[in-house]
């Protein structure tokens, strides 16, 4: 498998797992350093490295009203204080291909959403800044068909590609994770993320917003740490219940150190 090196930090190839968190958008900048500052500290503590994720725009919500972040110059602004500030690597997505250049100045790991993953012009874009690409699979595509992905971004010669679990669509309102694709995706070489929050999402289960079973996080974590997975991407929030976006998914801070002792230890074991 390919080692993906972002500074210090060394994703899969048998390296120990890596943590990318934060709050699901950035609501403002007191908010993001202050989340920031206390994930840090968790992952110093614990010795699991970090990256800072938070998104500058959600552009796919489920109503019009529905609140999408301050945008993308003044979010990008924001990820920049929060690198410098802490020294951690910051990843978030974008949804359109006049953002990628402006996000790649800022941005260790451009992510594609699960939505546009099968967006040729976008990706195919973004994997010609040469920053890491952090694909997540579409809920509708199957594990091995994510083999068609990678190969788009490899036709522009960028090779620093993750894949990213979020859950396939369930019937209506529903995700399931299904644990046989992260050693079916791992096989075609690349890193293997699992995001433990959106996997539990209920799209557009709330009526005019998504619903989400957060108590089931902790389960779904160790349950994919477990099956071999090279890193886990969480949205985390100090308050879930107010946050103005992805609430009912997101962790709550106070619970992650405990969950990533745990799964340090999984992890420990597994490789």
């Amino acid at each position: 498998m390919k080692e993906i090196v972002i500074d210090k930090i060394k994703i899969g190839n048998g390296t120990p797992l890596i943590l990318i968190a934060g709050p699901c958008v950035i609501e403002n900048e007191k908010a993001a350093l202050n989340t920031a500052e206390r994930l840090k500290y968790i992952c110093e503590a614990t010795n699991i490295p970090l990256i800072y994720k938070s998104s500058y725009d959600k552009a796919n919500r489920t109503s019009v009203k529905s609140f999408r972040g301050p945008g993308l110059k003044k979010g990008l602004k924001i990820l920049k204080k929060v690198k410098d500030k802490f020294g951690i690597p910051v990843l978030s997505d974008v949804h359109k291909e006049e953002e990628i250049e402006y996000a790649a100045e800022v941005l260790d790991i451009i992510q594609i959403p699960a939505f546009l993953s099968r967006q040729t012009d976008v990706i195919i874009r973004a994997a010609k800044t040469g920053r890491v690409i952090n694909v997540k699979k579409g809920q509708f595509l199957a594990p091995w068909d994510v083999k068609n992905v990678i190969k788009k971004i490899e036709s522009t010669g960028n090779k620093k590609i993750l894949i990213t679990e979020r859950g396939v669509s369930f019937g209506y309102n529903n995700l399931v994770a299904d644990m046989r694709s992260l050693p079916i995706m791992r096989s075609f070489g690349y890193p293997v993320i699992f995001d433990a929050t959106h996997s539990l999402q209920l799209p557009g289960g709330a009526g005019s917003s998504s619903g989400g079973q957060r108590e089931f996080v902790p389960h779904i974590t160790r349950a994919a740490v477990a099956a071999g997975c090279d890193g886990i991407f969480m949205e985390v929030h100090p308050d879930p219940d107010k946050a103005p976006c992805d609430g009912p998914n997101m962790l709550k801070l106070d619970d992650l150190p405990s969950l990533l002792e745990q799964i340090k230890e999984i992890d420990r074991v597994v490789k």
